[in-house]
């Protein structure tokens, strides 16, 4: 008899033990839950008013990425097919420098301006046949006052030719992955064939601005030249204008629309802004930097 009163007991004991260990699971399984709902709901809010903040812009493509690892903070028709403009001459400085680096020219190196290089249509720095200019001197003419000749000219003779140069700068759009882009000339001019996204162009961007000399270029407000005196005004007003601006490159053609990569640097954090075919290209893209720089998430990761 006492051996069953015992048994009994176990049983009543292990049965209590058992619905216990059932509601403590349950009370701690709906307080993970809610846990992860009110987490859920945070960034869920986080994100609503990230994108309620976010810019409206008029261009018909639109970009902002975060240069040091390209994430995109903000896009609009990134991947649409439109018109570089001058931004095209971005590429042709990447090309120049890759070649000056293969060759170990100097930058103060000079060249004589072919006669294809004369009378370029659009922007000028009104070269001459035959005249000797450094390739510093070009290139601060090219991206600068964004003389389509200087950009004709260090194709040709830093290309050999401007087919061989063009066929470069498609080769480094192709290695960057840009897969939307294909380039006809070294100017921009417009061309049915000249044609790029607001994401290629924003890689294009981040390569060109790892070279230290092509940033002193595209952050300068102007530039004389030592032997020619020639003056360059930079046409990129973020440089004057934008709050830690550091470049980069504007365009115009009126088939192409106005075109802009304007960057800026806060504290560690430095922004690249890609607007194309925009009549409000300069606004717009201040506001997506001033968006891009309000944004925690992207000031963070670089403390």
């Amino acid at each position: 008899m006492n051996k069953k009163i015992l048994i009994a007991v176990l049983i009543c004991v292990c049965l209590t033990l058992i619905a216990g260990l059932i509601q403590y699971t349950s009370v701690a399984r709906i307080s993970t839950t809610n846990r992860v709902s009110s987490n859920n709901q945070q960034s869920e809010k986080a994100g609503e008013s990230q994108m309620e903040n976010a810019p409206v812009v008029s261009a018909k493509g639109a970009i902002l990425i975060d240069a040091s690892d390209g994430q995109i903070i903000f896009e609009k028709n990134a991947d649409q097919k439109l018109y570089p403009a001058s931004t095209t001459k971005i590429m042709t400085s990447l090309v120049v420098f890759d070649i000056l680096g293969e060759t170990q020219t100097d930058m103060d190196s000079c060249v004589i301006i072919p006669k294809e290089a004369v009378g370029v249509e659009g922007s000028s720095i009104y070269l001459k046949a035959g005249e000797k200019l450094t390739i510093r001197e070009l290139m601060y003419g090219m991206m600068l006052q964004s003389g389509n000749d200087a950009a004709a000219a260090l194709a040709i003779c830093c290309g050999g030719s401007m087919e061989n140069f063009i066929d470069r700068m498609n080769q480094k759009a192709l290695e960057l992955g840009c897969e939307g882009t294909h380039f006809v000339n070294s100017n921009g001019l417009y061309d049915e064939n000249h044609y790029t996204t607001a994401e290629d162009l924003a890689l294009i961007s981040m390569e060109a601005m790892k070279n230290q000399e092509f940033r002193q270029i595209v952050q300068s407000e102007k530039w004389q030249s030592e032997k020619t005196d020639r003056v360059f005004v930079n046409k990129n007003k973020t440089v004057s204008q934008y709050e830690g601006a550091t470049g980069i490159k504007i365009g115009y053609t009126k088939l192409s629309g106005r075109t802009l990569v304007a960057s800026a640097k806060r504290g560690q954090t430095e922004l690249i802004a890609v607007v194309l075919d925009d009549s409000n290209w300069f606004n717009d893209a201040y506001n997506m930097l001033d968006y891009g720089f309000s944004r925690q998430d992207v000031i963070s990761k670089q403390s």
